[in-house]
Order: C-alpha cells, then sequence, then structure tokens
C-alpha cells in the first residue's frame, strides 16, 4: 500500500509540474492585465506610475509649464528663438503649433488615465483599509491637479472618470469651465479626506498638499470667501511656515523643508529620473549644447524695488534693490559659481546660450551652483516646488483685499514675507491703504516672490491685466530692442490656449477656443 500511494504522489508531482510549465501562457518577463496586479507592490508600482508624469515636460519639467520657463510667456523672462514658447510670450502663438499646445492636454490626460486606472485596480488585491484609503486619496489628488492644469490653460475640458472605448474619446464633448472646476474641487476634497496630515513617503502627496492646491484653485476662480476657509484647514495642521533663507529655499540640501507644501521630486542619474532646468535655465558652457536659453529681462529688473524705498539710481541700476532679485538673478558684478568659471565675476556676458541675443542677465534660481561638474543634460536632481507656504500667505492677503477685509491685516500678511527672512529686509509697507493700492502693493508681491516659479502667467491672466501691461519691449545690455512682447497690445483670447489641432481632427465634438 504505501508503494501505490507513493507511485501516486510521483505522479501527481509530475503532472503538477507539467502544468504549471506547459499551461501557463502568460509571460513572465512582462507585465500584463493578466498578471497585474498581484499584490501591494504592484499597486505601489501604479501609483508610482502617476507620480512620474509630473516630470514630463508641460507639466513640471523643461517644458512652458513648469519653472522659469512659463515666465517666458509673460514680461519676466525673455525666451530666444521662433519656438511655441516663445511665440506664446510674443503674441505669436498659433493652434496648430506643437509642444506648449499639445502637451500639456496630452501629458495631463496621461496623469487622468493612470489615476483612473490606479482606481479601478485597488478592489484586486488585499490592501490593508489603511493603506487603500491612502492610495484612493493619492489617485484623487493627482487627477484633480491635472484637471486644474487643463481648465486653468484650456477653459472646460472633457471629464472622464473611468476606462472609454476609443469610440466614446472620438466622441466626447467638453465639459463647461465651471464643471471641470467643480470636478478639481471633488476630487481634491476626496483626497483631503483620505490622506493624512503626514505622507508616508518624502515627495508623495499629504493633506496639506491637497489643501494647498485646492486653495489656488479658488484663488484661479476668484472665489475668495472659499480661499480664506481653506487657509483655515491648512494653519490648523500647524505645520507650515517661511523657510528662514529665500536664498535656501531653492537649493538641494534644503529640499523639503517646512515651508514646502508640495514639490516634484529629481534625483540625479540617468532614465528621467533628473530635470532639464540646468539644461535650460542653469549654468551656460557657450556651447549650443547647454546654456540658458529663457532669461530674466530688465522688466523684471525693474519689479525689485529698493531695500530703503528710494529711488533706483540709473547709473547704478542694480545697487541696493531686494535681496530677492539676485537670488533669482544673475546680474552684472554678479559671482558666478560654477566649475568652467570659479569665482567668475560677470562684466563680460552672462554666458547664455548663443542663440540668444539677451546676454547681460540670467537665471540663478533653480540652478545647482558651486559644482565641480554640471549635472549631465536632463539629471538636474533639484526638485521643483510646486506649492510653498508663502503662496498661502500671499493667497491670504489678495482674499482679504479683494473681499474689502481688513486691509492692514493683509498689509501684514505681506510685510512677513517682506521681513521674516534672514536674508531678506525690506522697509514695511505702511498700514491705512485703500483697497486699490493695497491690491497694487499685493500684485507687485506676488510677481518678484514667485518669479521665474512659473505662476506670473496664470496671475496675469485671472487679474485680466494683459490689456494693461502689454506691450512690452526686451532689450539688450547696450538698450537695443531684442523683441515686442504683444507689440500691438494684449490678445484677449491669449487667456486660454488652442485645443490642439490634432484633438479637435479626432472628435468633431470638441469646440475650439474663441480666436484661435
Amino acid at each position: 500500500m504505501k508503494i501505490k500511494y507513493i507511485i501516486i504522489l510521483i505522479i501527481s508531482l509530475l503532472f503538477s509540474g507539467c502544468g504549471d510549465e506547459l499551461l501557463n501562457v502568460l509571460p513572465e518577463d512582462k507585465i500584463t492585465s493578466a498578471n497585474f496586479p498581484e499584490n501591494e507592490a504592484d499597486i505601489k508600482l501604479a501609483v508610482n506610475g502617476v507620480y512620474a508624469l509630473l516630470r514630463e515636460s508641460s507639466v513640471y519639467n523643461e517644458g512652458l509649464f513648469g519653472f522659469g520657463i512659463l515666465d517666458g510667456a509673460t514680461p519676466n523672462a525673455y525666451n530666444w528663438g521662433n519656438t511655441p514658447i516663445a511665440k506664446a510670450g510674443n503674441g505669436q502663438l498659433s493652434s496648430s503649433d506643437a509642444d506648449i499646445v499639445t502637451f500639456r492636454w496630452t501629458r495631463c490626460y496621461g496623469i487622468i488615465y493612470r489615476a483612473n486606472y490606479l482606481l479601478s485596480i485597488l478592489d484586486l488585491v488585499e490592501l490593508d483599509s489603511d493603506v487603500k484609503t491612502i492610495y484612493i486619496g493619492e489617485a484623487h489628488f493627482l487627477r484633480g491637479l491635472a484637471y486644474s492644469l487643463l481648465a486653468d490653460a484650456y477653459g472646460g475640458v472633457p471629464l472622464i472618470s473611468g476606462a472609454i472605448s476609443a469610440d466614446e474619446a472620438r466622441n466626447i464633448s467638453r465639459a463647461s469651465l465651471e464643471e471641470t472646476w467643480s470636478q478639481v474641487i471633488s476630487d481634491y476634497d476626496i483626497a483631503i479626506a483620505n490622506l493624512n496630515a503626514e505622507a508616508v513617503e518624502v515627495g508623495r502627496a499629504d493633506k496639506g498638499a491637497a489643501l494647498g492646491l485646492k486653495m489656488r484653485a479658488y484663488l484661479y476662480q476668484g472665489k475668495y470667501e472659499k480661499v480664506l476657509s481653506v487657509i483655515n484647514e491648512i494653519e490648523a495642521l500647524g505645520k507650515y511656515g517661511l523657510y528662514h533663507s529665500y536664498e535656501g529655499l531653492f537649493r538641494p540640501e534644503n529640499e523639503n523643508n517646512r515651508e514646502v507644501m508640495f514639490d516634484v521630486q529629481y534625483i540625479a542619474g540617468e532614465n528621467a529620473q533628473g530635470s532639464f532646468i540646468d539644461q535650460y535655465c542653469g549654468t551656460g558652457t557657450g556651447s549650443f549644447t547647454r546654456g540658458t536659453r529663457y532669461v530674466p529681462t530688465d522688466n523684471l529688473v525693474n519689479a525689485y524695488e529698493k531695500i530703503d524705498g528710494s529711488e533706483v539710481d540709473p547709473q547704478n541700476p542694480y545697487e541696493g534693490r531686494d535681496p530677492r532679485m539676485e537670488f533669482t538673478i544673475v546680474i552684472p558684478g554678479s559671482f558666478i559659481l560654477d566649475h568652467q568659471f570659479p569665482n567668475y565675476i560677470y562684466p563680460g556676458g552672462a554666458f547664455n546660450h548663443p542663440g540668444n541675443r539677451l546676454k547681460h542677465l540670467t537665471t540663478r534660481k533653480y540652478r545647482i551652483q558651486e559644482l565641480k561638474d554640471l549635472p549631465p543634460s536632463g539629471q538636474s536632481y533639484l526638485n521643483y516646488i510646486v506649492m510653498r507656504y508663502a503662496d498661502v500667505l500671499l493667497a491670504k492677503a489678495e482674499a482679504i483685499i479683494e473681499t474689502n477685509g481688513n486691509i492692514d491685516e493683509a498689509i501684514q500678511l505681506i510685510n512677513r514675507i517682506r521681513t521674516e527672512r534672514a536674508d531678506v529686509k525690506l522697509e514695511t509697507l505702511p498700514m491705512g491703504m485703500s483697497q486699490a493700492i493695497a491690491r497694487e502693493k499685493l500684485r507687485k508681491e506676488r510677481r518678484v516672490e514667485f518669479a521665474l516659479e512659473g505662476l506670473y502667467w496664470s496671475d496675469i491672466r485671472r487679474w485680466d491685466i494683459g490689456k494693461d501691461i502689454y506691450p512690452v519691449e526686451v532689450k539688450n545690455h547696450e538698450g537695443g530692442l531684442i523683441e515686442s512682447k504683444f507689440p500691438n497690445g494684449y490678445l484677449e483670447y491669449y487667456d486660454l490656449l488652442p485645443i490642439p489641432e490634432s484633438e479637435l481632427s479626432l472628435n468633431d465634438n470638441l469646440v475650439q477656443n474663441p480666436g484661435w
């Protein structure tokens, strides 16, 4: 009997082995819908895949919609060449242009698709309820972020909350702008309800990140009472404050400090783990492959006031200005600390890209300095800050001013930005201002505080001031005219980007924005 049972056991083992070998037709070296997800590690892989798209150009990498390059579509900076980015800043953009017109659309919908997919697979594996809750919050946070970028750029867009067929995609219509912003707020609300005050890992979203971006969404809609309500929730967390050094905010050794509410994480290395900021906005080498292609203008320099409030001396235009100027811009006389020019005092050119005719100014903010070697192209490891606490203070000041609240309270908030850092000490603004003057001071403060961080483009459009600030002349160090931005005045339809023609050709139900 024992021999019989042994034979049966051997036969069973042989058949089970053959079954594994002959019947398992799924590829072991690839991820497919049949073998993914299998466990929590796979879910985390899917989450990381959504976050990864934040590093794409036209989201938060080297494209228009990240870093100071977006400021190139404003008076703050100049983009050399006839690229779509440059054309967006001078009134020459068309709906047939690629780059900025198409990339924000396609890559934001990539984030939405991946977030929806993440939500659809969470029930396919066993997860602790607390863990699942966090993943739900992150998916909605990232989807809300993508829809907010789309709403800001294009207005109302198609809303997709799950998988759709190719035919459905070709027939979907645009939601209204109000419906799109409602989707943004709904996603952020779910994120806020599901996320903890502390992120599970550095770089992933937490409750404060979701509250901060919800605040911005209301700010961009001009819903100031709701801005103030959300800020109360942010302050209740008790975890944010101004970092003690404005210059230090943008140095790699100080990443993830108490002012940072959400940022995009970059690390040194290949495989798209770094950004292109040093390639396009960093230290130049004088070659056609590297250098500052997107540079600050004199118009931005002139926005920085004198520390003591006195008039600027035309013979010494850079002397005694707001310290944030030199922390943001390399000006004539600056030390450029890099591998090629150790302690090189600039008077002979900012060493911008040789195709750039604006050569006397260059970008310092977000530039890695004091290195023996520049990061290879596309491998800058400095994080990009999406939301920081200074934005909360200035959003609160703006909301108070626009709701005709206590103007002195708003001025006190602005003065915190001007005085609370060790390396930025400006004269305090006086109390007793009118609403109109306080508004002017607030808008100027936002411009210089966030210069070359990519926010001014949105501010110009939501404040409806394009008609007041353009045309803007960009001049070289000798006063010669390089370019006029919107030479015949601002074109109001530039308040929205055009829907990409490639999308219109696929879907007859998509309607182009007026003017394009």
